[in-house]
């Protein structure tokens, strides 16, 4: 199973991309974790915020090909422990496909993203910073696996 964190954003900072790539190099082959930039729609003063949230979609749609697992990162969405979250991983891997985690820019995902999502997830009630979002995410996937083999990390 691949776990596919498609994310609105390019150009993070140096301290993301050493975080995400720690907690993806300790995942298993069998549960391989890779994280897809998606150019991010047109922002700025007279900007059309409707218009990228739209644009971000379809690059983020035309991504979602063949039989995934869909989950929305999605401040509306429900929140996990991270036991739940390894039951899902469980699940996951017994399903056999993919995983897409989707994580919307900072106006949000798509609404047609919402709708194909299997799942609406919610890191936090908090608004965290997207790029952070990201380093949680790894490291809650991370903490997840563990915990279901019973691997001593998650404590």
């Amino acid at each position: 199973m691949k776990l596919r964190v498609l994310a609105v954003g390019t150009r993070m900072p140096g301290w993301v991309v050493e975080g995400v790539e720690e907690y993806r190099k300790r995942m298993p082959r069998e549960c391989q974790l890779a994280i897809e930039e998606i150019a991010p729609g047109p922002r700025g003063k007279n900007a059309d915020v409707a218009r990228a949230i739209a644009q971000e979609g379809d690059r983020m749609l035309a991504r979602l090909d063949g039989d995934l697992q869909i989950v929305a990162l999605d401040v509306q969405g429900r929140p996990w422990s991270t036991p739940e979250l390894a039951t899902r991983l469980d699940g996951w891997k017994l399903d056999g496909r993919d995983v897409a985690l989707l994580i919307g820019g900072p106006d949000g995902l798509d609404p047609r993203c919402l709708a194909r999502a299997e799942a609406h997830w919610s890191l936090s009630r908090l608004t965290l910073p997207h790029p952070l979002v990201r380093v949680v995410l790894a490291e809650q996937l991370y903490r997840a696996w563990t915990l279901s083999i019973g691997h001593p990390y998650h404590r």
